[in-house]
């Protein structure tokens, strides 16, 4: 399922949750496709800072994936 069919059923089932109270299946499908969302774009956005280059004041370069690249948050 790629990334834009996910965001098609997350909001088909949102729209579905303002007409009905969504069933059990529903609502568990909806808790992982919405989870799947949420660590693609944490997923993202770590990869962007990673490729991030600081020029330090002295005129080194710090890589902030190489100086935080390990942290588990």
């Amino acid at each position: 399922m790629t990334m834009e069919e996910r965001i098609a059923r997350i909001n088909e089932l949102y729209h579905l949750s303002q007409e009905r109270e969504l069933t059990d299946l529903e609502k568990m499908e909806q808790k992982i496709l919405r989870k799947e969302y949420i660590d693609a774009v944490r997923g993202n956005l770590r990869s962007q800072l990673d490729r991030i280059d600081i020029v330090e004041k002295d005129g080194s370069i710090t890589n902030l994936g190489e100086k935080y690249g390990n942290r588990n948050e």
